[in-house]
């Protein structure tokens, strides 16, 4: 009953004792003094879920006004639970716990929003506890919840999960991402130092060293095996990840009315844009042979290097998977996982609408990427050559396999026949193909034909080369990668885009006919020779006459 919560009152207590070391309490002559003692609040609680009876008590207040501020905020409290017995016990729940742990009175509004959601009144719920509970309940692709658990797991429970969720704040998550950036700079600096100390383990020399300078490289060795590894440096795009990540999960607890606002909202980050593709000119080859520095994350194979590629390419099993990727753009998981019943080589298109995943090696089918990414585009008359070729191929390989199965049945061997996968680019034995087995044969090719380093996923993006070099606007390329917006595909080309310009620019500058010939470069300026010296400067005169007198 309302009544009945609102038994209590202020007392005022000291800690004077008698002679025996009995506390006075209320009989001691001196708290009739103002400044004497201190004052206290007792408010009665609803009974718990056990029925026993429970009392908030507070002191140490130097004023009457302060204990009676906070006893009417917590009489406000149990009086929104009115008349609704459970919702009077997690009200005198929340209270009791405020009590134990010496906690300030919580908001009344704040409570009001929990008792409203029917969420959980205990206010000691942790960003990590949070984030965990958050994770375990996603719906998401089981890629996107694995990324989740990385940055949960990596980053955010170490850095920020030991704060109350409902009071974290935007200067706790902004310190915690420029501690990574600090960070940072101590991992560059000990990978520095790493490979400076790599250096000097080094003898340099085919022959065996002798005694001395082996006693130096063990103690060096030894110095290095006390260094910390090598490690990743988190970079502005994974922040800017990592946070995405943290501000799902709190705008999920402001859903749950756990919290009123998201801190993550309002952290700033240097700049996560996607890196620019860059083509592999002659220059840039240059540059990476003699430093090993790449100009971008992101490099792409002129036309020519794809040609060396493809050329190098063509006694592997696979070599209708990378032409098709070189030309059309797939994704790596989309490759491995394109059904051979949605490859139309009479009409030339190709329908994406499955992936194969990887997920700790283990490889799972899915739907593509985005809406966007699964859709049909054409193929080209050579892609349709050699995707034939590649499918008389698969079907000897199918019979062979049967046919040595056969053979090591007959021997007691256990030799299953060929998996029928349908799929249109299978292993050995018809099975799925592991994507990294895919991308391990891709890094073999590049190292056979000496070409500059790329991975496997740039090779989809050599293709936005071929595509404009073909007479294809940033819409095409958009179209044929299935990026989500020509935004998208902007941001990633634009540069890429613009050298493979140069060549269109040069075309264009000579289809003008022009009266006047292109000027020379100008060459260094010579002073003509006097009137009366040969150009040649030879001594003779004009048509070889004797020079002048007193000359």
């Amino acid at each position: 009953m309302p009544g009945a919560r609102r038994a209590g009152g202020i007392t005022k207590r000291c800690e004077c004792r008698d002679e025996g070391g009995k506390r006075l309490g209320v009989q001691c002559p001196q708290l009739t003094k103002r400044a004497h003692g201190n004052h206290q609040l007792r408010q009665e609680l609803p009974p718990d879920e056990k029925g026993t009876r429970r009392t908030f008590r507070r002191t140490g207040y130097a004023t009457v006004k302060d204990a009676q501020t906070d006893l009417d905020r917590i009489r406000a409290i149990l009086d929104l639970a009115e008349d609704d017995e459970d919702a009077a016990r997690r009200v005198g729940d929340l209270l009791a716990a405020v009590m134990r742990d010496r906690e300030p009175i919580p908001d009344t509004a704040d409570v009001k929003r929990r008792l409203a959601g029917g969420v959980p009144m205990d206010v000691s719920l942790t960003v990590g506890e949070w984030l965990e509970t958050w994770v375990e309940s996603k719906k998401t692709k089981r890629t996107t919840t694995a990324g989740y658990r990385s940055h949960i797991r990596v980053h955010l429970i170490p850095g920020v999960g030991r704060y109350r969720l409902d009071r974290f704040n935007v200067a706790q998550a902004q310190a915690f991402f420029d501690g990574i950036t600090e960070q940072n700079e101590v991992i560059a600096a000990e990978n520095a130092a790493r490979r400076e100390q790599e250096a000097r383990c080094r003898w340099g020399k085919a022959c065996r060293p002798p005694a001395a300078e082996s006693a130096r490289l063990a103690v060096e060795r030894e110095k290095l095996a006390a260094m910390p590894p090598y490690r990743l440096i988190t970079g502005p795009a994974t922040k800017q990840r990592i946070r995405a990540t943290l501000r799902t999960a709190l705008n999920a607890a402001i859903r749950r009315q756990y919290i009123t606002f998201n801190p993550a909202a309002w952290v700033e980050l240097e700049s996560g844009k996607r890196p620019k593709a860059v083509l592999w000119t002659d220059r840039h080859v240059e540059h990476w042979r003699k430093t090993g520095e790449k100009p971008s994350a992101v490099m792409v194979w002129t036309p020519t290097q794809i040609g060396e590629f493809l050329d190098a390419a063509e006694e592997s099993r696979l070599y209708a998977f990378f032409h098709l990727i070189a030309f059309r753009g797939l994704r790596r998981g989309e490759g491995v996982g394109q059904d051979e019943r949605n490859v139309d080589l009479e009409n030339g298109s190709i329908t994406i609408s499955k992936e194969i995943v990887v997920d700790n090696w283990q490889v799972f089918e899915d739907d593509p990427k985005t809406d966007g990414s699964a859709a049909t585009i054409a193929l080209d008359s050579l892609n349709v050559s050699v995707l034939r070729e590649h499918r008389i191929r698969k079907a000897a390989e199918r019979a062979a396999w049967n046919e040595q199965a056969a053979k090591d049945r007959s021997d007691g061997k256990d030799t299953q026949d060929w998996v029928d996968t349908g799929k249109e680019f299978v292993d050995v034995d018809g099975s799925w193909l592991h994507p990294e087995k895919v991308s391990e044969e891709f890094r073999r090719i590049c190292r056979k034909a000496g070409l500059p380093s790329i991975n496997l996923r740039d090779l989809r993006h050599c293709a936005a080369t071929l595509i404009h070099g073909g007479g294809g606007d940033l819409h095409a390329v958009k179209e044929t990668l299935r990026h989500s917006s020509i935004q998208l595909a902007g941001d990633t080309y634009t540069s890429l885009l613009q050298q493979v310009d140069q060549e269109i620019a040069e075309r264009a500058a000579g289809l003008v006919p022009r009266a006047r010939k292109p000027l020379d470069p100008p060459l260094e300026e010579v002073p003509e020779p006097p009137e009366d010296e040969p150009e040649d400067g030879s001594e003779d005169g004009p048509e070889g006459s004797p020079a002048p007198p007193g000359e």
